[in-house]
């Protein structure tokens, strides 16, 4: 069973759960109307009862999710040939993960190697036996859980006071996560920072003209040594903010008087709740869909009217169009290798 219907099968199963253990307790309790009987009211028991059969089955499943890659890719690397598993550990990376997009169908089996086509039938039936012993063992984990906790449910069960301790547990882990998460990401760019900055000085950094990071992965590829000058880069992020500004506080701010002063009831009950949820999608979002979708159609628009548009960003290579800048990318590509044989973004 793939994961993602799993998933659901668990989500519908505690849905299962929640209305067994509410339907029991209101058996405890006689009649609906008598349900103060009961320590805690029905909904809590179905609660205490979907929650004990979610939490360790989603647990289970969020973990196996997270080690199966590793272990069936050793179980795979495990049984192929001397000679490919003797390869040094960047190389033998780049025939993992030829494996992995033969198995998922990015490379035609016609053009594979039989031991490479061998490797990734093996990952296939591996990942298939995974995937049927986590639905196996999930759903086993949730039934077993729902009639324990089931036939515990009685009278003086305290339900309510279970389900808040849960409640609070997991809220307290979510916030630890996302602590340490944010912890985690300032260590990584600072130590990346570190280690970029031992190679460049910082005074270049801050006072260089030149924007080109144009780097050789190999030792063995043609490329530039790089311009790490971030002034292009302040100056660019200045320019796109103040065209950002420049559209955007006249439009919000006159939206903002219409609404507060001019608007009737209706049309301001209907756009400031819609106002607000644009509010509170982060802006990201948008700057990912305008990268996707709006800056190929200018792109588009300008090759159309014989206008040079960069869609990336304001600063750019300025020779970037020209001609050998165009044949030392070429070159930089070529030496890179084919787009099956590029090392994976680990």
């Amino acid at each position: 069973m793939p994961p993602a219907y799993l998933l659901i099968t668990l989500l519908g199963l505690s849905a299962a759960a929640y209305y067994f253990g509410r339907r029991k307790a209101f058996a405890l309790a006689g009649r609906a109307e008598a349900a103060v009987k009961l320590h805690s009211r029905p909904t809590y028991h179905g609660a205490l009862t979907a929650l004990w059969c979610a939490i360790p089955a989603l647990l289970i499943f969020g973990c196996w999710l997270a080690f199966e890659t590793e272990i069936i890719t050793h179980l795979v690397v495990r049984d192929l040939p001397e000679s490919i598993r003797s390869l040094p550990p960047d190389r033998l990376n780049l025939v993992v993960n030829d494996i992995r997009n033969l198995e998922s169908g990015i490379f035609g089996a016609k053009a594979a190697d039989p031991a490479m086509q061998a490797a990734a039938d093996h990952y296939r039936s591996l990942r298939a036996i995974s995937h049927n012993a986590l639905a196996v063992a999930t759903i086993a984990l949730m039934a077993g859980a729902a009639m324990l906790v089931r036939s515990r449910i009685a009278v003086g069960l305290r339900a309510r006071n279970q389900v808040e301790a849960i409640l609070t547990v997991l809220l307290v882990a979510c916030s630890t996560i996302a602590i340490f998460t944010t912890i985690g990401i300032i260590l990584s760019v600072l130590y990346e920072a570190i280690r970029f900055f031992k190679v460049i000085p910082i005074t270049q950094f801050l006072f260089g003209l030149d924007w080109s990071p144009q780097m050789a992965i190999r030792a063995d590829q043609v490329g530039s040594s790089g311009a790490f000058g971030a002034v292009p880069v302040f100056l660019g992020t200045i320019l796109i903010s103040a065209i950002a500004m420049v559209v955007a506080v006249p439009i919000g701010l006159m939206s903002a008087i219409y609404l507060s002063e001019y608007a009737g009831k209706r049309l301001r009950a209907a756009a400031k709740p819609l106002i607000e949820v644009l509010a509170g999608i982060p802006t990201v979002v948008y700057g990912f869909f305008a990268a996707l979708t709006v800056a190929p159609v200018i792109r588009d628009w300008g090759s159309r009217l014989g206008l040079d548009v960069a869609s990336e960003s304001a600063p750019r290579c300025p020779t970037i169009s020209s001609t050998p800048c165009r044949s030392r990318c070429a070159t930089e590509l070529t030496a890179w290798g084919p787009p099956g044989r590029r090392p994976s973004a680990r």
